[in-house]
C-alpha cells in the first residue's frame, strides 16, 4: 500500500507546470496585448475625429481605401490574440491556449499562403496594386489619412502616380480637362515635387499647372517614375531586409505557438496525474 502511495505520489510530482513557459508566454502577450490595445485605440480615435463612430453610414462614403482601417483590424486581432494568450497563460486555460495557438497557427498559414501567391502570381500583384493606387488617386481628397498616406510614399520612393504623373488626370481636382475651374488643374501633389535641399519649408503649390510642360520639362520638377515600379525597385534593393522582417515575424508567431502548445501538454499532463 505505501509503495503504491510512493509511486502515485511520485507521478503528481514529475508532472509540473513550467514556470519559465508559463510565464514567459504571459510577458509576451501583455507586449502583445498591449500593441493592440494601441492600434485599435488609435484607429477608433481617428474614426471619432472624422465623425464615422456617430455617422457609421460614412464608412462606404469613400471611394479608396481608409488607412484606419489597418489600424482597426491589425489591432483588433491582436488584442484578442494577446488577452486569450495572456488569461490562457496566467489561468492554464487549455481552451484559450488552444485558441490562441489554432488562431495564430492559421494567420502564419494565410502569410505563407499569401507569401506563395504573391511570388506565382507576382504579374497579377502588380495589376492589382496600379489598380489600387490608381482608385485611391481618385479619391486623394476624400479623406485625409489617405491623403496623407499617398503623399508618404510619393516622397518615399520619389515617385508620382501608378505609373507616371498624368495618372492625376483620374481626380477631379487635377485633371487637365478645360472645364476643371480646380486652381490644381493639370498640376500634381506637392509630394511629386523634386525637393530643394535649400527650402526648408514645403511649398504645397510646386506642383501647380506642372504636366503643361513636356516630359524633358517636367523632370525638372516632379519625379516622372510611377510608384509601382519604383516600389518594386525598392523591393529588389532590399530584398534581404524585407526579407528577415516576414521571417522574424514568422519565427515570432511558430515560437508562441510551440510554447502554448508546452503550457497545454504540462496542463494535461497534470490533469491526467491526478
Amino acid at each position: 500500500m505505501s509503495g503504491r502511495m510512493s509511486r502515485k505520489h511520485h507521478h503528481i510530482k514529475g508532472a509540473e507546470v513550467s514556470c519559465c513557459a508559463k510565464y514567459f508566454l504571459f510577458g509576451f502577450n501583455i507586449i502583445f496585448w498591449l500593441l493592440g490595445a494601441a492600434f485599435l485605440s488609435i484607429g477608433l480615435w481617428a474614426w471619432a475625429e472624422k465623425g464615422v463612430l456617430s455617422n457609421l453610414s460614412s464608412i462606404t462614403d469613400l471611394g479608396g481605401f481608409d488607412p484606419v482601417w489597418l489600424f482597426i483590424v491589425v489591432g483588433g486581432v491582436m488584442f484578442i490574440l494577446g488577452f486569450a494568450g495572456c488569461i490562457g497563460a496566467l489561468r492554464e486555460n487549455t481552451f484559450l491556449l488552444k485558441f490562441f495557438s489554432v488562431f495564430l497557427g492559421l494567420i502564419f498559414f494565410l502569410e505563407l499562403t499569401a507569401g506563395i501567391l504573391a511570388f506565382v502570381f507576382k504579374d497579377w500583384i502588380k495589376d492589382q496594386l496600379n489598380l489600387f493606387i490608381n482608385n485611391n488617386i481618385k479619391a486623394y481628397r476624400d479623406d485625409i489619412d489617405l491623403q496623407n498616406l499617398i503623399d508618404f510614399a510619393q516622397e518615399y520612393w520619389l515617385c508620382c502616380g501608378a505609373h507616371g504623373p498624368d495618372d492625376w488626370n483620374q481626380n477631379i481636382y487635377f485633371n487637365c480637362t478645360g472645364r476643371n475651374p480646380s486652381r490644381e488643374s493639370c498640376g500634381v501633389p506637392f509630394s511629386c515635387c523634386v525637393k530643394d535641399p535649400a527650402e526648408d519649408v514645403i511649398n504645397t503649390q510646386c506642383g501647380y499647372d506642372v504636366r503643361h510642360h513636356g516630359d524633358l520639362d517636367r523632370q525638372k520638377y516632379i519625379y516622372t517614375k510611377g510608384c509601382v515600379g519604383q516600389f518594386e525597385k525598392w523591393l529588389q534593393d532590399n530584398l534581404i531586409i524585407v526579407a528577415g522582417v516576414f521571417v522574424g515575424i514568422a519565427l515570432l508567431q511558430i515560437f508562441g505557438i510551440c510554447l502554448a502548445q508546452n503550457l497545454v501538454s504540462d496542463v494535461k499532463a497534470i490533469k491526467a496525474a491526478w
